[in-house]
């Protein structure tokens, strides 16, 4: 679905989904988020015009009366320094595991913007076939892990069979973009590819191959694959289907288990606190409140984070 508002209209829906995460923005991110084409250099003069519908403060934009936001993200980003090259580390000890195919780290600190106490977010693509193996080889590295006073929270894995995500919507456009790759970069460019329909929600800040960090690893390692042999067979079939169908039966009793808990062959998506549920109502809130303001510029056009226009193949 295409936003057909303004460009002014297109700034202040960027800036109040990044409001509600206490997160101003800098022009070019600003840019990356818009949910219409334009080029960079037009928004210095659009921002211009939006004088009282737009705050600035060195640097940084947000909707007017949120300028503490500016010193909360400079906290976050500080804090961030020495979470985020652990949080990568990590993920590399996740990409060497049976059947991981991909790592990338997701949720605030992906984007420097963690609050309170901070888990590491990761999506990780498995092998086809090996989803709930992958998920329990991650979690028992993540004993070892606690054991350093850190928490690793694989919220998200799929089957390279599935790489196009079910629902269309413009908070999983963002999550697709604002997520670090670290380990597995020819699953990760086969995953964008396959959810090019986020330029629809995000058409300046889909990642091109090009722009790829070179230093991600293409494929696995002779040990990960020697660490796979005993479990690719029939022993790994049965093993799998015993995971997944105790995992399953338990999640099923597990308080939030609703909407955004998907438990497949193929998808493991653990969502118990309805992330994605809580941001649409915060938005809608957001677009409603600016959308009331006197002479203002806003129209609510986009499609709230949550809501589906398309299918793929989950």
């Amino acid at each position: 679905m295409n936003f057909t508002g303004t460009l002014k209209q297109a700034i202040l829906e960027a800036l109040a989904y990044s409001d509600i995460f206490d997160y101003p923005l800098q022009l070019k991110e600003l840019h990356r988020y818009l949910p219409v084409r334009a080029e960079l250099e037009e928004l210095p003069d659009t921002l211009e015009s939006l004088h009282g519908q737009v705050g600035v403060k060195d640097g940084y934009y947000f909707l007017p009366g949120r300028e503490e936001m500016v010193e909360i993200r400079k906290r976050r980003e500080a804090c961030s320094q020495k979470l985020l090259p652990m949080a990568l580390n990590y993920g590399r000890m996740i990409g060497a595991l049976p059947f991981v195919r991909m790592v990338v780290l997701t949720g605030s600190l992906a984007v420097r913007n963690p609050s309170g106490n901070v888990d590491f977010d990761y999506l990780i693509v498995a092998a086809p076939g090996r989803v709930w193996m992958a998920r329990a080889f991650t979690l028992l590295f993540n004993r070892i892990v606690k054991l350093f006073g850190h928490t690793l929270c694989p919220n998200l894995i799929i089957s390279e069979n599935v790489l196009e995500w079910h629902l269309h919507d413009l908070y999983t456009a963002r999550e697709l973009c604002q997520m670090i790759p670290i380990m597995g970069m020819d699953v990760y460019q086969k995953l964008m590819q396959a959810n090019g329909w986020a330029r629809d929600f995000l058409p300046n800040a889909i990642l091109e191959s090009a722009d790829l960090p070179s230093t991600l690893q293409k494929q696995a390692s002779v040990l990960q694959g020697f660490l796979e042999f005993p479990l690719s067979g029939k022993l790994g079939d049965r093993f799998e289907q015993w995971e997944m169908t105790r995992k399953i039966a338990r999640f099923s009793k597990q308080d939030g288990f609703g909407e955004e808990t998907v438990f497949t062959a193929d998808l493991c998506q653990g969502n118990f606190d309805h992330h994605r549920k809580w941001t649409r109502e915060a938005f809608e809130g957001k677009l409603s409140a600016l959308a009331a303001v006197p002479g203002g510029e806003l129209v609510v056009t986009q499609s709230s984070p949550g809501t589906a226009i398309g299918a793929g193949r989950l």
